[in-house]
């Protein structure tokens, strides 16, 4: 019972990485409250809220965070796992298609941490674990938009941290590679066998394996832990 009694939201959580992490946190004790813009593609592992949530929008943010305070006193922990992805180059990028993905993946963030925030220092206590990506780190030719969005993300997390780690506030951010979720299973699978076969590890990993990262930054066991950056990615960034 690693976040027994925290009250912890995740965004993204319908399926994916986000599901994952949303039925780990309830099997370990957390309050838990599912966000995502549709229903959850299959039950959690342990007992979860959920409601509707789109990211990119500043009033749903603002009402969500304020129900969950009124329902349950606090937010402990946000895990900010909602994204999209894309793969065109910068010669070949709409301006309606950068938008969107910076809409999802950077802005997004930027308003879950500014409302957990507001409540967080009034509590002078909570974690924030911001998905980044491998290719916020790292790149690959094309992509361009998820690259901008996820290296953002990288340093908006660090930024936090440090503004806030005199108030008992921790942001970190994790760092995926290849994972096998509904995403990635749809995408080309030559595509995908280029991402696995440069792999030191050779094979994509489980959401399970990236909840398990999560778990520990959201938990007390990090107390310690702010402004890192986690790769799990079975050795990618490593090369």
């Amino acid at each position: 019972m690693r976040l027994e009694g925290k009250v912890a939201l995740i965004t993204g959580a319908a399926g994916g990485i986000g599901h994952a992490v949303a039925g780990l946190f309830a099997t370990e004790g957390a309050i838990v409250i599912a966000a995502d813009i549709k229903l959850p593609q299959k039950p959690y592992a342990g007992d979860v809220e959920t409601i509707m949530l789109d990211v990119t929008r500043e009033e749903q943010w603002a009402s969500a965070v304020a129900a969950i305070v009124r329902k349950h006193g606090r937010l402990d922990v946000l895990i900010n796992n909602a994204g999209i992805i894309a793969y065109e180059p910068l010669d070949k990028l709409e301006m309606k298609d950068w938008q969107k993905m910076i809409a999802v993946d950077q802005t997004g963030v930027f308003l879950g941490m500014r409302e957990a925030v507001r409540v967080m220092r009034k509590q002078q206590a909570g974690a924030i674990v911001n998905i980044s990506s491998i290719w916020g780190s790292a790149a690959v030719p094309g992509a361009h938009s998820y690259h901008a969005a996820k290296g953002a993300v990288r340093n908006m997390s660090k930024n936090a941290a440090m503004t806030y780690a005199g108030e008992g506030i921790r942001v970190n951010s994790v760092h995926p590679g290849f994972i096998h979720t509904p995403l990635t299973d749809a995408q080309n699978p030559d595509l995908n066998r280029i991402v696995i076969d440069t792999t030191p590890m050779k094979r994509g990993g489980q959401p399970i394996e990236i909840a398990y990262g999560c778990l520990f930054l959201a938990s007390d066991e990090a107390s310690f832990v702010t402004g890192a950056e986690l790769n799990i990615d079975g050795g990618y960034l490593a090369q």
